[in-house]
């Protein structure tokens, strides 16, 4: 057994080796544009408006207004036309009781406009932040639907233009149940 600073080097050298292997699943390069702060609401409007055939994603908490600016409010309006465009649309939420009537709400507006909404069963609460768009694109980090989160907060996410990833999430998104 290794202990003492022999033990902290080589626990260093182990971080870094899986830090730096590639990923199999991700052989090819992935385009990637940071998304700091309020450029999220923004570039997941665009994407959403460009969406050809299917929209999956997953929120802690999707909190919809009716506050004149709301930007969820705008985001769960894009997701409800891509639907309406022919795009399949699957929004899975948080559903406990911190964040459950925010998220309920939300959901019912998007029902009524045939986007399938998902409020996961079991003990493990759904904090993930992410959307997979037409099997390519990937956003994902600490962005929640929420207008502070949007507007005001210091929130971090990437989206990446990575088929092989996007694959990866949504087969993880779909397991989500």
């Amino acid at each position: 057994m290794i202990t003492g600073p022999a033990r902290g080097a080589v626990l260093a050298l182990a971080v870094f080796l899986l830090a730096v292997r590639p990923l199999p699943a991700l052989s090819a390069p992935a385009q990637a544009t940071l998304l700091a702060d309020a450029a999220y609401g923004g570039e997941l409007k665009e994407r959403i408006r460009g969406a050809k055939r299917r929209i999956i994603c997953a929120f802690y908490l999707f909190k919809v207004t009716d506050r004149r600016g709301n930007v969820p409010a705008g985001l769960a309006q894009e997701l409800a036309q891509a639907r309406g465009r022919g795009v399949e649309v699957t929004v899975i939420l948080e559903g406990d009781d911190a964040v459950g009537r925010d998220n309920r709400a939300a959901a019912g507006f998007l029902s009524r406009k045939g986007v399938r909404v998902i409020f996961p069963r079991g003990r493990r609460t759904t904090h993930a932040k992410a959307v997979v768009i037409d099997d390519r694109y990937v956003m994902i980090g600490s962005h929640n639907l929420s207008h502070a989160a949007l507007t005001r907060n210091r929130e971090l996410s990437v989206l990446l233009d990575a088929p092989p990833l996007a694959a990866q999430v949504t087969r993880y998104l779909e397991g989500i149940r």
